[in-house]
């Protein structure tokens, strides 16, 4: 895909047309914030060339490969040359290896399984709320989180401190038996979990009374969250080997951390931006005024209203806003001035405006 089209700019967008563009999206799709990966990465990349003048005039003569040219190919076209090149031979091991590897094939009968896989522990995803005002700066939240821990007896082995862990006479340690079955086309050899260590390829000679040899047991940890300025609602934050112990010390899961952010009773968030309805007089609109705003810090500043305001005219404030996430600047904050029509005025106020309405007012 063309790199302006990533960043969604034209061919004659300026350097800073490109840089906001390129924060809009990192805000969006960073991983971090719950973001798709690969759709940052095609934006990161699209950024380095076109933020770099020399880079972009090289692209935009010879196109996504100018940094390749005169260089040999690489992925798919290495593979093919290896094909078809006889000089190259694979045994049947490698080649499914190669077609793993390029085409991420889950394997055939001969393949085997990946024994850590089946002991990673689970997952855990969890939902925190957080005001609008958090937002503006990181903090941090810490919680009670049940689930699955080493056990503490047996430091998460299984056996019983000071028992021995012995290699399974059955499967000679690999968790996996071989089996050869034979048919009408010829015989060919499987692997199945080894029914005496569970696929383990080892058994403790006596098992940890506590976790009965899992090498784990349920418990409660708690957990400090760091949650960065900026997240938005719905944006989850990755917390590698935070959840669910792994069978015998094998990998914990994962903990996912989405986060909801309260409704603000005075601003709207849109992306990084905040908006605000103000109400103003009519003599305000007309004569224009310094008017006192909110801010989402909690210290209010002047604002000028221009002499001849319409209702519904919108201000803005620069840097009043939600801090980016990639930690350079703040979003705007908006202000949309509203003419305030009183339903009841005085008897004076009310020959004013007469006096007014004569003059064409």
């Amino acid at each position: 895909m063309d790199y302006y089209e990533i960043l969604g700019v034209t061919k004659q967008a300026s350097q800073d047309e490109i840089k906001k563009a390129f924060h809009k999206l990192a805000h969006k799709y960073h991983p971090d914030k719950g973001g798709d990966e690969k759709k940052f990465k095609e934006i990161n990349e699209a950024y380095q060339v076109l933020s770099d003048a020399q880079k972009r005039q090289q692209y935009d003569q010879f196109g996504k490969g100018f940094d390749q040219m005169g260089g040999a190919g690489q992925g798919a076209g290495d593979f093919n040359w290896a094909w078809q090149n006889q000089s190259v031979n694979f045994d049947s091991e490698d080649l499914g290896d190669i077609f793993e590897n390029f085409f991420s094939f889950g394997g055939g009968g001969g393949r085997r399984a990946n024994k850590k896989d089946t002991k990673k522990g689970k997952d855990i995803q969890v939902d925190i709320e957080i005001s609008l005002e958090e937002t503006l700066k990181a903090i941090t939240r810490k919680i009670s989180l049940e689930k699955l821990i080493t056990c503490h007896r047996c430091a998460g082995k299984g056996a019983e401190p000071g028992s021995k862990i012995n290699e399974c006479v059955m499967c000679r340690g690999q968790g996996q038996v071989q089996e050869v079955k034979r048919t009408i086309l010829g015989s060919y050899t499987t692997f199945a979990t080894c029914p005496e260590c569970k696929g383990e390829g080892t058994k403790p000679e006596k098992p940890c009374n506590v976790c009965k040899g899992e090498g784990r047991t349920k418990g409660r940890e708690e957990i400090e969250i760091n949650i960065p300025a900026g997240i938005d609602t719905n944006q989850v934050i990755k917390m590698e080997g935070r959840a669910d112990a792994g069978k015998k010390n094998a990998r914990a899961g994962d903990l996912y951390i989405r986060i909801f952010v309260k409704k603000h009773p005075v601003f709207v968030r849109k992306e990084d931006d905040l908006y605000l309805a103000s109400q103003i007089g009519f003599s305000q609109a007309v004569l224009g005024d310094e008017i006192e705003i909110p801010t989402l810090e909690g210290s209010p500043i002047l604002l000028k209203v221009p002499a001849g305001t319409e209702s519904g005219k919108i201000l803005r404030v620069s840097g009043k806003g939600i801090p980016h996430f990639d930690g350079y600047g703040r979003g705007n904050l908006y202000v949309q001035l509203e003419i305030n029509t009183p339903k009841k005025i005085s008897r004076r106020q009310k020959e004013l405006l007469n006096e007014l309405k004569k003059e064409g007012l």
